[in-house]
């Protein structure tokens, strides 16, 4: 039975239509993953789907009747859920406070112990482990957050939920713990939607799989009919390897050496906590973990963003720690910073303008003391051509650009300093699959070339696949060094704060 049927969906956005013509259907007691890269028009139906966008053309129909879904609130009535990537916790209000806000429940004279024993009912009965409903938000570890968030949507009466890429800040473990109770709640009659970039969790745990490509649905499939190469090549129409392609090559001397780093966040607590760690010439080093475990400001430091409270940073044994940002990008420092849009481009201003962007004291670019613009039209028409940035015009508005090519823009820039060290810091976030695959590929001719790589990131499939040695970071310290063949129950205990106490991760990585 179909629970969902979407029919002739079209949205626009003044003259651009975000979906074409699209039809969905969803069954009940299925877990459907809806795949495509960014701007395939996924979310936007989904938002349609939940009452977020009601302009749209087409018609819904929710268990076989039709359905005008102008609001989130007519969604939740007619029994479809939504849980955002971003959570939607006040974190300073306990488990049971955030799952029944807004709810006539809350306005009730009840006992708060009533209120308390249905979320934990609830917990129970589908094994989310969410133990205490009496403890504040904060306190709890973010696998269990988004948990909550799934007991809300729940407690609204859903039967549909849509998830939003609900496994970006998990560790494996809690992967695997999420997936069994969204199997629980498919037994029980629940149907799930499941937004997600991760073609490994769509393989293992749906049903059926919908690729959505430039706004239309290119097909419905059921998951034991197709594989990842296949899903890939719908998705961008080529084919697509985003698998390991690092060959064994000894790496040379240390070019980044780290010691005893000490470092605050913006609250003035301490958020690395004595890390110390080396990179090589010609080998990526990985820094695996959950979101918010120090590895940012570990980053900023590195590269002359933020203050060091005590301990050392050397680049090729010259003493960089108190030095500015200028003077590592002379040494040869090269930085592919988290945030695109805040700290890697000016967004108003050209292609080629941002090229020059920390380059601008190359002699390539200089005509005695002023800038020469043909020089740089020049190396900018050169360098789209060679990254593939779209469109080719170097006066275009980084701004305008979608977030891969602007990606492009910045890995185009900092390679062409041709650097000795790079630190690249969650670099394909947010970025579609072609992307994707090409940053990594670029990174590995870093390697190549014997740059000295330090990859942060907290997509675990995209540190074991680039990485030659993996530090494991929580709570601004390092539990371990591992190898990509370590199993991903080892790794999830180490996102999870178990110290690596001996070496027998290591050596059965490395047989």
């Amino acid at each position: 039975m179909n629970v969902v049927e979407m029919r002739g969906i079209n949205k626009f956005f003044g003259d651009f239509q975000a979906n074409k013509n699209v039809n969905f259907t969803l069954r009940e007691g299925e877990i459907h993953a809806l795949l495509g890269e960014n701007g395939a028009g996924k979310s936007t139906l989904m938002n349609v789907l939940y009452g977020m966008y009601s302009n749209a053309e087409g018609e819904i129909l929710i268990n076989g009747e039709k359905a005008e879904i102008l609001s989130p609130n007519d969604a939740i009535e007619r029994g479809v859920g939504m849980v955002h990537q971003h959570f939607m916790l006040i974190p300073q209000l306990t488990v049971t406070q955030n799952v029944f806000m807004g709810m006539k429940e809350a306005g009730l004279v009840l006992n708060l112990k009533q209120l308390n024993q249905k979320v934990k009912e609830m917990s129970e009965k589908f094994g989310f482990n969410v133990n205490d409903p009496t403890a504040y938000i904060w306190q709890l570890p973010v696998g269990v957050q988004q948990k909550v968030e799934i007991i809300k949507v729940l407690m609204r009466n859903a039967r549909i939920l849509i998830l939003d890429e609900p496994t970006a800040v998990l560790t494996p473990q809690e992967v695997v713990e999420l997936f069994k109770s969204l199997k629980s709640l498919v037994s029980e009659g629940y149907s799930i939607i499941l937004i997600t970039h991760h073609m490994n969790e769509v393989l293992e745990y749906c049903d059926r799989v919908t690729v959505m490509r430039l706004g239309e649905v290119i097909d419905t499939v059921n998951v034991k009919d197709t594989d990842a190469d296949k899903l890939a090549n719908m998705m961008v129409g080529r084919k697509i390897n985003l698998k390991r392609q690092i060959e064994p090559q000894e790496p040379g001397k240390v070019m980044l050496d780290v010691e005893k780093l000490h470092v605050k966040n913006n609250k003035g607590l301490e958020a690395v906590k004595g890390t110390s760690f080396q990179v090589k010439q010609g080998e990526i080093v990985g820094i695996a973990g959950v979101d918010g475990n120090g590895q940012l400001e570990l980053a900023e430091a590195i590269v002359g963003g933020r203050k060091i409270e005590s301990g050392q940073i050397l680049f090729d044994k010259d003493d960089v720690t108190r030095k500015n940002i200028r003077y590592r990008l002379d040494k040869g420092m090269a930085h592919i910073p988290d945030d695109r849009q805040k700290k890697g481009l000016v967004m108003q201003l050209s292609i080629k303008d941002n090229f020059v962007i920390s380059n601008e004291n190359s002699a390539a670019y200089k005509d005695k003391a002023f800038l020469n613009r043909k020089a740089i039209d020049d190396k900018a028409k050169t360098l789209v051509e060679e990254f593939d940035v779209r469109p080719r015009n170097i006066n275009y508005i980084s701004g305008s650009l979608s977030g891969g090519n602007q990606q492009k823009v910045i890995l185009a820039r900092e390679v062409d300093r041709n650097p000795s060290i790079m630190i690249a810091v969650q670099p394909t976030r947010g970025l579609d699959i072609g992307a994707i695959e090409f940053v990594r590929s670029k990174l590995i001719e870093e390697r190549k070339r014997q740059t000295a790589v330090l990859l942060i990131s907290t997509d675990l499939e995209e540190i074991l696949s680039l990485s030659d040695r993996i530090l494991v970071m929580c709570n601004g310290e390092f539990m371990g060094e591992i190898f990509y063949d370590t199993p991903d129950e080892q790794i999830g205990l180490l996102m999870a704060g178990h110290r690596l106490k001996n070496k027998a991760i290591e050596k059965e990585a490395s047989k």
